[in-house]
């Protein structure tokens, strides 16, 4: 049996390029789920392989928990009790009893083949994961896979995959398997699935990256965007600023004739984009902010963050 889980957890390592520590856990948690079958009720199941030489002990466990954790005699003991006391446990600790091995030959087509499985898919997402992570926030190229009702799934190419929710796609906008498209990635914790990668063509840093690409005075903070407002799919406020004052900040991120900004447009579906000139004086951004629209007055109230203007 010892050899068999070495085997095992050589061959599944070799053939998923994943570390042989990730299929040892896969197989430890196959052996407590068969070795939980036992019981009739739920019951906490601990099982340790030895990684040299593959043998492995199971033990039955006990938490101590405070009363407001207390579940079940089946999986905790209170921390304030006699029990806890006589054992010397304190609140997280882990009173642990030996019990006799499963057998891993009569499971392994069973419940330890879909653990490893499955153990094996969440551990290769991870790695994925990892290896997009320093791109997180940034504009990234994918095709579109997938098109559901709610979702949209795109192959960003090395074997990850990213959801992009309809709600973050710019209004109006309809993509079909094959269309290229760029989003903003992000990363996401959903109950049961662990880590996921997602896109946002939505998100107020799409505006912000497509004018990196378009403009490369941006790209080398020479000009710095210094805040963004938008409503996706309508209109974009984009206020600009530089300390060169060589540079017209507005006129080098429209560019001539509208060159520069235009590629950003089409990319957003026509959404309306206005530059503005950045300023510390509030009342001036607002009324720059809020153009073509005429401005008679501006009043500020800083302490509840609000503005009323007329």
């Amino acid at each position: 049996m010892n050899e068999e889980i070495l085997m095992v957890a050589e061959s599944v390592s070799n053939e998923k390029d994943l570390p042989k520590d990730t299929i040892f856990e896969a197989i430890e948690l196959a052996l407590a789920s068969a070795a939980k079958k036992r019981y009739d009720n739920d019951v906490d199941i601990k099982v340790y392989i030895d990684r040299d030489t593959g043998d492995f002990e199971t033990f039955r466990c006990w938490t101590a928990v405070d009363f407001e954790e207390y579940e079940s005699s089946d999986i905790h003991i209170l921390a304030d009790s006699d029990l806890a006391d006589e054992k010397g446990l304190k609140e997280g600790d882990i009173d642990k009893e030996q019990i006799e091995n499963p057998e891993f030959g009569r499971i392994a087509a069973q419940a330890a083949k879909q653990v490893i499985v499955q153990k094996v898919r969440d551990a290769e997402r991870l790695e994925i994961i990892k290896k997009f992570r320093p791109y997180i926030g940034t504009l990234v190229n994918g095709t579109v896979k997938k098109v559901t009702r709610e979702f949209i799934i795109v192959d960003l190419g090395d074997n990850a995959e990213a959801s992009l929710s309809r709600r973050d796609l710019v209004q109006g906008e309809i993509y079909r398997i094959g269309d290229r498209i760029k989003g903003i990635l992000g990363e996401t914790e959903r109950e049961n699935r662990g880590s996921q990668l997602v896109l946002s063509r939505s998100a107020n840093e799409m505006v912000v990256e497509l004018f990196k690409l378009e403009v490369p005075e941006i790209a080398e903070e020479v000009i710095q965007i210094r805040a963004v407002a938008r409503d996706s799919g309508a209109r974009t406020k984009i206020a600009v600023k530089t300390n060169d004052v060589r540079i017209d900040p507005v006129g080098a991120c429209v560019g001539m004739k509208g060159s520069r900004i235009h590629g950003i447009v089409r990319e957003l579906r026509n959404e309306n984009i206005d530059v503005i000139n950045y300023t510390e004086n509030t009342q001036l951004l607002l009324s720059r902010s809020l153009s073509p629209a005429k401005i008679s007055s501006i009043k500020i109230d800083d302490e509840n963050k609000k503005v009323d203007v007329d």
